[in-house]
């Protein structure tokens, strides 16, 4: 095989395994409307209502967790802290893509979902369906209504375990932050209710009453 191609190929293998943000979308323009980053990215559109079939989590509240957790930018991780002040140091977590999700309980995901090895933190459709699995979960253990936006994320940030101790009631600012995703969630839905039917019916083979 010519070294040129060997190169070129051993180069697009290493992109694909560390799923490279040169193949990730640009984060919405738009990020306050839901209609417009669906009209950006349609596809995002159809992952999250799969999402919602399987697990029950409203499409405007996974949108509001995306948009909280990474302004829907694939690749983000915490800061790094600083060593001295200046020296870059560890990441105070593993969170990681879209949703944030941290490396143990991803793996719970993985093997709990039967999403296997090509669940990507980096694509939304994981995303959105790891967010969905862990407020499905949250509901089953802590009985917190999948309509209730603002518990299910303090839930989130905390773990279940955090919000079953009521951690986050010593936490004012993050639960001013849970107050913004819930009243961004009930927004995303209010604008989804004017644009859904053009979203479920966008492709050439669906058609009323097929796509309803």
């Amino acid at each position: 095989m010519d070294s040129a191609l060997r190169s070129l190929l051993i180069l697009l293998l290493l992109l694909l395994l560390t799923g490279c943000a040169v193949f990730a979308p640009s984060p919405p323009t738009n990020q306050s409307d839901v209609c417009a980053i669906f009209e950006e990215q349609p596809a995002w559109y159809d992952y999250a209502e799969r999402s919602r079939k399987r697990w029950g989590t409203p499409i405007g509240t996974q949108m509001a967790f995306v948009q909280q957790e990474s302004s829907f930018r694939s690749h983000v991780r915490p800061p790094r802290t600083r060593l001295l002040g200046f020296i870059p140091w560890r990441r105070p977590s593993s969170a990681y893509g879209y949703a944030q999700a941290q490396n143990p309980v991803w793996g719970e995901y993985r093997e709990d979902s039967a999403s296997g090895l090509l669940a990507r933190r980096t694509h939304m459709k994981h995303a959105l369906d790891f967010i969905g699995w862990y407020n499905n979960d949250t509901h089953n253990r802590l009985g917190i209504s999948l309509q209730n936006p603002e518990h299910l994320y303090l839930a989130y940030h905390e773990g279940r375990g955090g919000y079953a101790r009521g951690s986050y009631r010593a936490k004012p600012q993050l639960m001013r932050v849970a107050r913004r995703v819930n009243d961004r969630a009930n927004r995303y839905e209010a604008q989804l209710r004017e644009c859904e039917d053009a979203l479920r019916c966008r492709r050439f083979y669906q058609f009323w009453p097929f796509c309803r």
